[in-house]
């Protein structure tokens, strides 16, 4: 009698999102996944200045990790919130957004300028591929002591190197290095900082 291998079990439309293959969003598991983002972003959105602690607390059920002394300017808002890991002295300012469909690693000392929006998601470029509906995404990766100026674009699968500022209005469409000033769009390095 012949021996058979069995199948791989499928792979779920989660592990396909993190792997950075097409991936179905309106499956049952990611849509709940988003619903308890969207529910704990709004009871963040609702805090007031005088409620830090309670702040923190929604964070750290949110976030995949948070260090220590983050502050998050309200509004915020993210897609799954458990792929966003941040490092010690996070602060983003006013209406900044993450789009978590794969993981954000935000280093320590990271700062945000107001409206900032960082990426993960994107989607085929062929739009009979496109228009089917699955969607992709890629890691974002963003160093210690990086700032972004307001308003700044970060693009699916960009690393930003530590010490980097990357000035207002930028839309970083590829990796920067360390210790530079990058501004623009596309962005591009402005020079080394010392």
């Amino acid at each position: 009698m012949p021996v058979t291998t069995p199948l791989p079990a499928p792979q779920s439309e989660r592990q396909k999102m993190l792997d950075g293959e097409l991936y179905v969003a309106a499956d049952p598991e990611l849509v709940a996944m988003r619903r308890q983002a969207r529910d704990l972003t709004r009871a963040f959105n609702q805090t007031t200045a005088d409620e830090m602690p309670r702040r923190t607390e929604i964070l750290r059920r949110l976030f995949g990790a948070v260090g220590e002394r983050i502050e998050i300017e309200p509004p915020f808002y993210c897609d799954y919130g458990s792929y966003i890991f941040a490092g010690d002295g996070l602060f983003m300012n006013f209406n900044c957004v993450i789009l978590d469909c794969a993981t954000v690693h935000l280093g320590r000392n990271v700062m945000m300028g107001p409206a900032v929006q960082i990426y993960g998601a994107h989607h085929p470029l062929r739009a009979n591929e496109r228009i089917q509906g699955p969607e992709l995404a890629s890691p974002i990766r963003i160093g210690d002591n990086v700032w972004l100026g307001g308003g700044a674009i970060v693009c699916p699968g960009v690393t930003i190197g530590d010490n980097t500022t990357i000035g207002a209005g930028s839309v970083v469409t590829k990796s920067v290095p360390a210790n530079v000033l990058a501004a623009g769009n596309p962005c591009r390095v402005i020079r080394t900082i010392a």
